[in-house]
């Protein structure tokens, strides 16, 4: 039995994915080979995912090497409800429905356990926890998983160090063909186009503040220059921050860019980045929105303690009046705003990091002996391969190692 908003819905999203499917030469050569070898055969696979055209694909494909497929959405506003009513309609196990609350999203990702599956794809770690905790009697049957977000490796590499990871679990998120791409061009853009969607307003001549300069801040500040922006970036780390320098963007810390700054943009995996003080040195009119997984780098509680009015200003947008008059924006409610706000990343992007995902899921699914359970690196030549299919779907060739070059960079003196 699935848990969607509506059946009819169906057609729209098969057009979504039928469309994004155009763009994803990486998955229609997965899915041809799935076809014909059946490496999921007998398998179930649970997948807490953004439930929208590209991971439906994703899906399809894995239900194509034999698998049964129970999907849920990860996050309460990335889900679309009609691309959910297309993937329920082609016989996959769906729980997901936009704008769910917490209690629903939780019932959903207990649903999509309660399968007992052999394999998962886990994002931002809501699984995992569950697994090791009050669903732990769904896991006997688990192979491992992958996790392909920054802040579910950071919860699985402290369980890992606490030694409570009962499951192997491949750090899709790390990978070459991932974070190179995905984090960097995909969150660049996706994240700018929720923001301009939604406020319909102009990038070029503003304070453009990044807060945090990993893979996906490194990817938004260089679109947001790009777009004419004036970027501030702010950052703990001092490595990342002098890389902020180098590469041409003012560093400042909170404290300052909060004065100066008309959109703010949270990318760090970590909570309260801006916070009651930062609220009380902010422009009239300032936007606020997160890129990070989880609603909570922006504190929601203390900016609607500050406001004498909390209004609705037009869809995915919410004015906070201060007491002096200023109003601040806060996008999306403060969660993903390329996914909650926009369509997520790029089908052409994402193409590279579901390949990663389903390469590593074959992975896990293939091996004689079961890995121990620790956090993996996805296997060199599964980045390898991929990276070869996007160069040959792109129509680039490159250069090969003759044997004197091999043997040369492999000599032993």
């Amino acid at each position: 039995m699935n848990r969607i908003k509506d059946p009819a819905l169906a057609p729209s999203g098969e057009a979504k994915i039928n469309w994004v499917a155009s763009y994803m030469p990486l998955l229609n050569k997965i899915k041809a080979e799935f076809e014909q070898t059946k490496p999921f055969s007998g398998m179930r696979i649970a997948m807490s995912i953004h439930l929208e055209a590209k991971t439906a694909y994703l899906a399809r494909t894995l239900a194509a090497g034999g698998a049964e497929v129970f999907a849920t959405g990860c996050n309460p506003l990335s889900t679309q409800d009609d691309v959910a009513a297309a993937l329920a309609s082609g016989g996959i196990s769906v729980f997901a429905r936009h704008g769910v609350n917490d209690k629903e999203y939780k019932e959903d990702l207990i649903s999509v356990l309660s399968c007992h599956p052999d394999l998962m794809i886990d994002d931002g770690g809501d699984l995992t926890s569950l697994l090791h905790g009050e669903c732990r009697a769904f896991g006997e049957r688990l192979l491992g998983g992958c996790e392909e977000t920054t802040t579910g490796i950071h919860r699985l590499l402290s369980r890992e160090k606490a030694g409570l990871l009962d499951y192997p679990m491949i750090d899709v998120n790390d990978a070459d063909c991932k974070h190179l791409f995905d984090n960097r061009y995909g969150t660049g853009q996706s994240t700018l186009d929720g923001i301009m969607n939604t406020t319909n307003l102009i990038i070029a001549g503003k304070t453009f503040v990044v807060a945090g300069y990993g893979w996906c801040g490194k990817g938004l500040a260089m679109r947001a220059r790009g777009m004419g922006a004036v970027v501030v970036v702010t950052e703990i780390d001092p490595v990342k921050a002098i890389e902020a320098v180098m590469d041409g963007f003012t560093v400042l810390p909170m404290d300052e860019a909060a004065k100066i700054g008309d959109i703010f943009v949270t990318m760090t995996g970590c909570c309260d980045v801006i916070r009651r003080e930062h609220f009380a040195l902010m422009k009239d009119g300032v936007l606020l929105a997160n890129s990070g997984h989880f609603d909570v780098e922006i504190d929601k509680k203390a900016l609607s303690d500050m406001a004498v009015e909390v209004f609705d200003r037009k869809p995915n947008i919410v004015g906070y009046r201060m007491k002096d008059g200023r109003v601040l924006n806060l996008l999306a409610e403060g969660r993903l705003v390329n996914l909650a706000a926009g369509n997520g990343h790029p089908a052409e992007i994402m193409d590279m990091s579901f390949a990663i995902q389903a390469k590593s899921l074959h992975y896990l699914a293939t091996r004689k002996e079961r890995l121990a359970p620790k956090v993996y690196a996805v296997p060199a030549e599964i980045d390898r391969e991929v990276a070869l299919l996007k160069l040959d779907s792109m129509n680039c060739k490159i250069d090969r190692l003759s044997k004197e070059q091999f043997d040369y960079l492999n000599r032993v003196e």
